[in-house]
């Protein structure tokens, strides 16, 4: 079953309001307001009270509305928890997440908060970064650890770091990591996000990096500049022409396949199979649930 739409997870510094009055025309499918590494430690109260405030405005443009708060390692996160987790806040994003108990953790917060403020029980989604070599090799048993959880994201730049390797725009250096996130993540039942892509100037290795991470699985990911959303979007969205050939083979295998009771039929020289049927109905799915989301943000 397809998760929500999250081609785009725009992060915008909980302390910046400039940056967060455009959240509501931003476009993106979520904004995420940042009060982790956007956010020096002098404004992190400011930066809460600010991200509180501007919830229930940020999702006028018809976008979710996340916060990622500061990590268990550090002394900010039941404080930015207590801040945030309000009606209108749609998911909360755990930063260099190290393992399965950091999940149940925050899982165990929320449910606290949303029955102490009459917020129906599990409103309140999930988002995981894995972005430490122990995030990776705990990719699985974190994607696994909360019924909260709808995505995980990889994150190249604290990973690179924590490695101590150079990153690079192509990623090639980030590769191994980047496909045990996603393959985490799907079999998991989360939707696998990317990583923040920091040479926002630079479209073309942003296409072309974005492109190598859908060769990987990964269905959207963290956007740090508006300009970066249209690009992501024609990317992370099914063409026309992939959907019309979708329809047909649905439509072929159920008349000539399932109502005749085979399980594999000849179209077009090609053979259409359970696995290709599934993939056509999916990519149907994923693309009426873009339009859906487009019609509501109209």
């Amino acid at each position: 079953m397809l998760n929500d739409v999250m081609r785009t997870s725009l992060y915008i510094p909980g302390n910046n309001p400039r940056f967060i009055a455009k959240a509501p025309t931003s476009g993106a499918d979520i904004v995420t307001f940042d009060i982790e590494d956007a956010v020096p430690p002098q404004e992190k109260a400011n930066a809460r009270k600010m991200t509180a405030e501007s919830l229930k405005m940020a999702a006028e443009g018809g976008s979710e509305v996340y916060v990622r708060i500061n990590g268990w390692h550090t002394e900010w996160t039941n404080d930015d928890l207590e801040a945030v987790v309000r009606p209108g806040l749609n998911g909360i994003t755990l930063p260099k997440t190290r393992n399965a108990d950091d999940v149940k953790r925050l899982d165990w917060k929320i449910s606290e908060m949303e029955y102490r403020y009459g917020m129906p029980e599990g409103s309140v989604k999930m988002s995981v970064l894995l972005e430490t070599a122990s995030g990776i090799m705990n990719a699985y048993e974190i994607c696994t650890a909360s019924k909260r959880l709808v995505s995980a994201f990889f994150g190249a730049v604290d990973y690179c770091a924590d490695m101590r390797i150079k990153r690079t725009n192509l990623a090639a250096e980030q590769k191994v990591a980047r496909s045990i996130v996603a393959i985490a993540a799907r079999s998991a039942g989360l939707t696998a996000l990317d990583a923040p892509f920091a040479d926002f100037s630079n479209m073309a290795d942003f296409e072309q990096n974005t492109l190598d991470g859908i060769d990987m699985g990964y269905e959207g990911r963290m956007i740090i500049h508006p300009s970066q959303i249209p690009v992501a979007h024609r990317l992370y969205s099914p063409t026309d022409e992939a959907v019309a050939h979708a329809r047909k083979v649905k439509k072929f295998f159920e008349e000539e396949g399932l109502a005749k009771g085979l399980a594999s039929v000849s179209m077009d020289g090609g053979m259409v199979d359970t696995p290709v049927y599934v993939s056509a109905c999916e990519t149907i799915e994923r693309y009426e649930a873009i339009q859906a989301k487009e019609a509501k943000r109209k």
